[in-house]
């Protein structure tokens, strides 16, 4: 009995033993890595329907309700009125007309009102509002109407017709004023949104992208350099803001390209560091204060580029140059060639006379020129551009 015990104990310990032997052996060898591993991943199946969901939920329509309600309470309508003088009909100049029914007393010229709508947009609690020159120009009465029901009577601060630009001030409390964005932050595609008074028919939010960055050459004013979007701009939207997809003021609408006189997808606005610095020194000077050296430019042809011996059409030709002006104190003459201004290569005159206007009167402006086929260095000092439209209070 005694052995069976014994050979039954040996058994059961071999047999442990064995267990315990295998168990570290395929420990040890899945510690070797040489077994595969399980990664936490999805299948192919689910890869493709999750890659759908998200393309089909960026498709979805995002509200931007909270940009137009922290933003629109800053746009304003503006209503102007002007007093014109009406014309006699032409039929009283007619001989035929006179001589049947003789000269008459020399008719009084009747005056009739003349309204417009546009918009603005309130960039101070203090009762600032920024605009286009176009919606206020000549204008004898300009009413402000705020989203809050009040209409409150305008007076101009100042205006700049070379940028298309005017401010405007009311006397009010509690006034919205908008939050302005950054021009440098803007990029193609990126979601634009336009608030204004189209056609008069009240306060309209249209939305669209921004399609470019940096037109000019445009020939809508002399200082350009506008955003192109294809939110909807119709008239009396001008002046109007167009802001961001957070509610902030990146540019103010200005002008459309069509052919049927309502929008076609090619709107305008000027990006806001421009109007925002034009209008600080509208503000403070009453006009913007630009650099000026008193020459009369040409662009440059294709046949005046062959007979001045250079390699392209950039540059640009001076064919006047005012006395005792900056630029004939410095030495320039007409047929000089304006080749490069502060070392940046001149592509035309807008883009000469920009460079130039930015420096301020009173700094120097280094051009390089082109005189009898030589190249020529000169430092122009500036003076202040003169003013095409003064100033009203």
């Amino acid at each position: 009995m005694d052995i069976i015990k014994t050979l039954i104990k040996f058994t059961l310990i071999g047999m442990v033993s064995a267990i315990v032997v295998l168990y570290f052996t395929q420990d040890e060898s899945t510690l070797g890595g040489n077994t595969s591993i399980n990664f936490n991943e999805v299948s192919v199946d689910d890869a493709k329907e999750l890659a759908a969901s998200s393309r089909q939920s960026q498709q979805i329509t995002a509200s931007y309700s909270d940009a137009v309600k922290a933003t629109s309470p800053a746009v304003v309508n503006i209503h102007t009125t002007k007093v014109v003088a009406q014309q006699r009909p032409r039929l009283f100049d007619d001989p035929m007309f006179k001589h049947f029914f003789g000269e008459g007393r020399p008719s009084i010229p009747r005056k009739k009102l003349e309204t417009s709508l546009g918009s603005g947009v309130i960039i101070s609690n203090k009762g600032y509002i920024i605009t286009n020159n176009h919606v206020i120009e000549g204008a004898d009465e300009i009413q402000i109407a705020l989203q809050d029901g009040r209409s409150i009577r305008a007076r101009i601060i100042g205006t700049d017709p070379d940028s298309d630009i005017a401010v405007l001030h009311i006397n009010a409390q509690n006034l919205p004023a908008i939050t302005l964005g950054q021009s440098e932050a803007i990029e193609i595609g990126d979601v634009a949104l336009a608030i204004g008074n189209p056609f008069g028919v009240g306060q309209t939010v249209t939305m669209g992208i921004v399609s470019a960055t940096g037109r000019d050459r445009l020939g809508l004013s002399l200082f350009e350099n506008f955003i192109q979007t294809d939110a909807a701009i119709n008239p009396g939207n001008s002046g109007g803001a167009l802001i961001n997809a957070f509610g902030h003021l990146i540019g103010i609408n200005t002008a459309i390209v069509t052919r049927s006189g309502g929008s076609q997808g090619i709107g305008f606005a000027i990006p806001i560091d421009n109007a925002k610095n034009i209008a600080e020194e509208i503000i403070q000077f009453g006009h913007v204060v630009r650099g000026w050296i008193g020459i009369e430019i040409q662009n440059i042809s294709a046949q005046l580029a062959e007979s001045f011996g250079l390699k392209d059409t950039n540059g640009v030709l001076i064919a006047g140059v005012l006395k005792q002006g900056p630029a004939d104190k410095a030495g320039l003459r007409p047929s000089d060639i304006i080749l490069a201004v502060n070392d940046i290569t001149v592509i035309d005159g807008k883009h000469a006379i920009n460079m130039i206007a930015q420096s301020k009167p009173g700094t120097s402006v280094k051009l390089t020129l082109q005189r009898n086929g030589k190249i020529v260095k000169s430092q122009v000092i500036t003076s202040e551009r003169p003013q095409i439209q003064n100033s009203r209070n």
